[in-house]
């Protein structure tokens, strides 16, 4: 049986930061203390002014192929999960295939907001499994969430920032990914997004459980799936919103916090690409190696939710 396997990652982390102090003065008020205890957020990174997202895209894809020793024109399938795109069409994806010289790739985007990534990964193993035809699939996060900012909401542009994760999948007939698991609540869908101002909005409040309730849940599942237990999961990689969030899923899950990883008090929220994000630099510093269970679990505005569950 032919499965997708991970065999490389890549991240972009553009070059402008800003930390919470640079915050407080542009903000004129106190809020590096309530980011810092409440979120885990310390300083984010956004893209130049001459910069647009398929450039971290393409940085960050470019970095998974070099690391797997796959020339772009071996690449079948390039995916772009984001919500911040170039622009609203053409797909960004076909930017990145450009920009690459993947030239034998098709291409296409995937929006789930904050789980696309995930969902996307999900699908490329899926192609894979369904189809000989596909052996390289490219599957990138990417956000630029900065150019959709409203400077004077401290609720929103503390928080997003901008950057993006690559990851390769490749045809294998070792394990690799074992299952994955969506699930959505549309009665949310008008609760924060990019509406008609062309600016991130929070509209209103979602439950504040509401990761903490369903993250679990979703994990079970999809390890169900995979006729795995929870409890063997070697590295947990969330949606990088909120580590306080992260702590409590993982007591729930009566779990050490060292089998989770994060970056959000190094990067910001980078979104659809945080996930990828947070698994290269997890890989950077030996958190995971062969063998090992990996399981991602995303969610963001819709509200969708996606999780999945790898072996290393």
């Amino acid at each position: 049986m032919t499965v997708a396997r991970i065999v490389s990652t890549g991240r972009s982390v553009p070059p402008v930061v800003v930390t919470n102090a640079e915050m407080n003065q542009r903000l004129g008020k106190n809020v590096s203390e309530w980011l810092t205890q409440n979120v885990g957020i310390e300083q984010r990174c956004f893209m130049r002014d001459d910069q647009v997202p398929s450039d971290l895209a393409t940085e960050a894809s470019a970095q998974a192929l070099a690391r797997a020793g796959v020339d772009p024109k071996d690449v079948d399938l390039v995916i772009v999960a984001t919500d911040t795109p170039d622009t609203p069409s053409p797909a960004t994806a076909s930017v990145v295939q450009h920009k690459l010289r993947a030239t034998r790739a098709g291409t296409f985007d995937v929006n789930c907001a904050c789980a696309g990534w995930v969902t996307a990964l999900d699908m490329g193993a899926k192609y894979i499994a369904a189809d000989p035809s596909y052996r390289n699939v490219l599957v990138t996060g990417v956000y630029g969430m900065s150019r959709h900012l409203d400077w004077s909401d401290k609720t929103t542009c503390t928080l997003f920032a901008d950057g993006a994760g690559a990851v390769l999948l490749q045809a294998s007939a070792a394990p690799g990914h074992l299952s994955g698991q969506l699930y959505a609540d549309g009665s949310y869908h008008d609760a924060l997004g990019i509406y008609a101002k062309g600016v991130v909005q929070f509209t209103r409040r979602f439950p504040p459980t509401y990761n903490v309730e369903h993250w679990p849940r979703m994990l079970h599942a999809a390890a169900d799936k995979a006729r795995v237990r929870v409890a063997d999961i070697g590295l947990f990689v969330f949606t990088q919103l909120n580590l306080r969030t992260i702590e409590e899923v993982m007591a729930k899950l009566q779990l050490p916090l060292e089998r989770a990883h994060w970056v959000m008090h190094k990067w910001g929220y980078t979104g659809s690409a945080c996930i990828p994000m947070t698994l290269d630099d997890a890989v950077e510093h030996g958190k995971v190696k062969p063998g090992d269970l990996v399981a991602f679990c995303g969610s963001g505005g819709g509200v969708s939710m996606a999780s999945a569950i790898f072996r290393w």
